[in-house]
């Protein structure tokens, strides 16, 4: 996990702490009594506290929920092609980023990949609201037989796609493992267009390792 997916997984934990201080203040007084009279921690100690926090994480790994649509609550709050830098992260060292859960498991396949003899290139993740709208303006939509998404509706504006660069070698290997990172070939006419689905088994095996 690089570091913005470590210091998200902090934030989400502190968040869960304050919330869970919160529903057991009614029981401060009774379990410092309880501490004083046994020698042993309290129960509003740290270590009780990130306990609970991590038990109560979703088996997801992340703690992430997602909408009806499949679209992570989190990406969905600041809009498509709106997501801001910090809830992006690197796909290894490859310059492109990605939804940090995304980026992670698609960084995972890359490398898994690569051991078994097969070159995965990338040409794009994420794209911006103004780039959806430039290349909507050049390529056509593709409802009408283009190659865009309808701006502000795209995978890449979510930071959940990937176009890949795939000699015939490597297309083989992705459309027979991809699915196990949670990718999926969501545009039929587009072998490159790889997009996350977090919902999936395969995302949820990768990130529940992560």
């Amino acid at each position: 996990m690089g570091i913005e997916g470590v210091n998200a997984r902090i934030a989400d934990i502190q968040s869960r702490m304050i919330a869970l201080q919160t529903q057991q203040a009614g029981r401060t007084t009774q379990q410092s009594q309880s501490s004083t009279t046994t020698g042993g921690a309290s129960g509003d100690d740290f270590a009780s506290y990130l306990s609970d926090a991590v038990s109560q994480t979703p088996a997801t790994g992340r703690g992430y929920a997602v909408n009806s649509k499949g679209i992570p609550t989190e990406l969905e709050a600041y809009g498509n092609g709106k997501i801001p830098a910090s809830a992006l992260q690197p796909v290894g060292s490859t310059g492109f980023k990605l939804w940090a859960p995304a980026a992670e498991s698609m960084t995972r396949m890359i490398a898994d990949a690569q051991k078994a003899g097969v070159h995965i290139g990338i040409t794009e993740t994420y794209r911006p609201l103004a780039e959806q709208v430039d290349l909507a303006r050049r390529k056509g939509l593709y409802s009408q037989g283009g190659l865009a998404a309808k701006p502000g509706t795209s995978e890449h504006g979510w930071g959940m796609a990937a176009d890949l660069d795939l000699d015939a070698k490597a297309l083989s290997w992705v459309r027979a493992n991809a699915d196990k990172y949670g990718f999926y070939n969501t545009a039929s006419r587009e072998s490159w267009h790889w997009g996350f689905k977090p919902e999936s088994s395969g995302a949820r095996q990768q990130l529940a390792v992560q």
